[in-house]
């Protein structure tokens, strides 16, 4: 495996691969010298143009835990923001000696582009690029997911398992990526949400879609239920035409303890983060003891040392 871009590249024994490795390096944050010497010599990029701390810093430190050498470029304050170009930056990191550059733009398709167009000969890692893949939050989703529902977790996928994926899918990278691996990973995916932020043809995406979470929680034994942030940001008016207004989305897709308590005794609650709280999730549902976010967070640094050392170590069986 050369460029880890999007969870719709990745087969199931790739996924499964990554999520072993993640529970090996799990394994080495709990000692006391948590360190590995795997990337010694290796230099990681972390190339932001989109404010990101959660991401950036689990990136690095996941790269500082494997020995590499970790360089921060961000857009703001740099040439970038004089008008470099994608292509330019990119050679200048190449120049640099680069052996991995971790991504996240505004423009969906600028991992890629970064990644098969010949400017640099290191491996490019997508930390979400526009509304299109965050492939390292799947995951370290799916991580959770398998470490929290799963019996024997390593080996093993999420077969059986139902997911319901709540909120603003229309613009969130998360639930496109998630949708893909979980699908791959042989879940069972419930798309909950607004008709109108949903993407066009997700009827053909092969998941289930029902436009109320309480209907939801009625038609199906949910195992884990992830709360997606309402993307204010990338809605022009501030989401005014996507929903009536806050108190309307929250009564209808909000997650609150009375609906949390109709989850089984062993669902999980989830969110990517940051959280919108009151509006997409109440402080009882993010704060219970069924809510895995905090958790996400630590796993997230093992599931991206693992990528990490897939990708620059040159494990073999990997394509």
């Amino acid at each position: 495996m050369k460029h880890l871009l999007s969870t719709q590249d990745l087969s199931r024994e790739d996924a499964i691969r990554i999520l072993d490795t993640s529970e090996q390096m799990a394994a080495t944050q709990d000692r006391e010298i948590r360190k590995l010497p795997t990337l010694r010599g290796k230099t990681v990029v972390n190339l932001f143009f989109e404010d990101s701390t959660r991401t950036r810093i689990s990136f690095e430190a996941a790269a500082k835990r494997l020995s590499a050498d970790v360089i921060n470029f961000g857009a703001k304050g740099s040439s970038v923001s004089k008008g470099e170009s994608l292509k330019d930056t990119a050679l200048t990191l190449q120049a640099m000696g680069a052996d991995a550059v971790v991504i996240r733009h505004w423009a969906s398709g600028a991992a890629e582009r970064l990644a098969t167009s010949g400017w640099m000969y290191g491996s490019v890692l997508n930390a979400g690029d526009g509304t299109h893949q965050h492939p390292t939050q799947a995951l370290l989703d799916a991580f959770t997911m398998r470490k929290h529902l799963v019996d024997s977790p390593t080996g093993s996928d999420l077969a059986g398992l139902t997911v319901a994926l709540v909120g603003d899918v229309l613009h969130s990278r998360v639930a496109r990526s998630n949708i893909a691996l979980l699908k791959t990973l042989g879940a069972t995916v419930v798309v909950v949400s607004p008709p109108t932020l949903l993407p066009v043809g997700i009827s053909q995406w092969g998941v289930k879609i029902s436009h109320g979470l309480d209907a939801a929680l009625d038609e199906h034994q949910i195992d884990a239920v992830m709360m997606l942030r309402v993307q204010r940001e990338r809605m022009t008016g501030g989401g005014a035409q996507f929903f009536p207004s806050p108190e309307e989305y929250t009564r209808m897709f909000g997650l609150d303890g009375d609906r949390m308590r109709r989850l089984p005794d062993h669902g999980i609650v989830m969110h990517p983060g940051p959280m919108n709280r009151g509006l997409e999730i109440t402080a009882e549902a993010a704060d219970s003891a069924r809510s895995v976010i905090v958790e996400q967070v630590s796993n997230g640094v093992a599931v991206r040392m693992a990528a990490l050392y897939l990708l620059l170590a040159g494990e073999e069986g990997v394509q």
